[in-house]
């Protein structure tokens, strides 16, 4: 759908819904369901530049820098929405994305949950197992 053409639908749902006009106090409430979105084209813009920009093997792409790159296309915040139509158009194109990018799984850990801090218990160059009772016999 071209744009006159969507602009012209606009209009005939605002005239249907408001055939006296439109009430002053409604104009805000309005303008916040004609926000602006990704147009099709600005999605593949953002998936195309996301792709160049990663390195290869295909890493996944974050949530986060989806995000920046559609900040940069729309000089407003994203919206969730939009994350998703760009996060859908990596997949389709085979592109891994990441949805969690600050988590702290690492090759080593792959665990994200951090747990309860280490204990000296905890602590193997600490030479004693916790299982290690003092025997109270010190000869």
């Amino acid at each position: 759908m071209d744009r006159p053409q969507f602009l012209q639908r606009i209009v005939e749902w605002l005239r249907a819904g408001y055939p006296d006009g439109v009430p002053q106090g409604d104009y805000i409430p309005l303008v916040a369901l004609l926000r602006r979105q990704l147009t099709e084209d600005e999605v593949q813009e953002v998936s195309v530049d996301l792709i160049a920009e990663s390195p290869p093997p295909p890493e996944p792409i974050s949530k986060i820098d989806a995000a920046v790159r559609i900040t940069k296309v729309t000089h407003e915040l994203p919206h969730e929405a939009d994350i998703a139509r760009v996060r859908s158009h990596l997949e389709a194109s085979g592109w891994p994305f990441d949805d969690s990018p600050l988590t702290s799984a690492t090759p080593d850990n792959p665990s994200t949950d951090l747990g309860d801090p280490p204990t000296a218990t905890d602590d193997p160059s600490s030479g004693r197992d916790e299982t290690d009772e003092p025997d109270g016999d010190e000869s």
